[in-house]
């Protein structure tokens, strides 16, 4: 499905401010290093979290809070921009301002899941952007059970995180049978990812996800036995 970025006079000012914060604290040689780090999966400006959250912080200062509007055409047009930073602003954005985002939204985070996939961005948006949408309004597990068929291994992975952060809220039958769906899955993001929900969830109520592994063990992959159990 294709998004629009909305009109956004927040967003321009945001951008604009942004784009010329960033590229002029650029550090060329570590952008190289971080760049090579993450598999190449984009370019960088060379920016350490540190760094960049101060940056942020002098960017976003005396902006008024933004509509979802304003939220999806910041993230999209950061997602548009090559270096990898842009892309970690609008998720730090995103995290901040979820829940000023309806469940009309699920598209554009789709979008961002699905754009230029990389553990670094993904995992955030499933624990906090998918995941916040989910628990504002429930109707979308029934997304979620669409999401965890998905071909596109970023959109099972998020299926599988998205209750990370949802403690006692965790719909348990969902998670376990999304884990039962993808249980033979080869990849091994999926296989983590199976392994980390569990594991998250056993902080909640460790006895029902002993007794799902010992039940399921025979579908598991190791490495999801390994990272369910590692705390239990």
């Amino acid at each position: 499905m294709s998004v629009t970025v909305p009109s956004s006079d927040l967003a321009d000012a945001v951008l604009d401010r942004l784009v010329e914060t960033y590229t002029a604290a650029a550090d060329s040689p570590r952008a190289a290093q971080m760049r090579a780090y993450m598999k190449d999966i984009a370019p960088f400006l060379g920016l350490t979290s540190p760094v960049r959250r101060e940056l942020s912080r002098a960017v976003l200062a005396g902006t008024p809070r933004p509509d979802e509007a304003d939220c999806a055409a910041i993230a999209l047009r950061c997602w548009a921009l090559p270096e990898r930073e842009y892309a970690y602003f609008a998720v730090d954005y995103l995290r901040r301002h979820v829940k000023r985002c309806s469940s009309g939204f699920l598209p554009v985070a789709r979008h961002l899941v699905t754009t230029r996939s990389w553990w670094d961005t993904v995992d955030l948006l499933a624990a906090h952007v998918v995941g916040g949408l989910v628990a504002a309004d429930p109707g979308l597990r029934t997304a979620m059970d669409e999401w965890i068929e998905d071909e596109d291994l970023w959109v099972a992975r998020t299926a599988l995180l998205h209750q990370l952060r949802h403690k006692s809220a965790t719909d348990s039958e969902r998670l376990f049978a999304y884990c039962v769906r993808q249980s033979g899955h080869p990849d091994f993001f999926i296989r983590k990812a199976i392994g980390w929900s569990l594991r998250e969830y056993a902080k909640t109520d460790p006895e029902a996800v002993r007794a799902f592994v010992g039940r399921q063990r025979h579908r598991l992959s190791p490495l999801s036995v390994r990272e369910a159990l590692k705390n239990l």
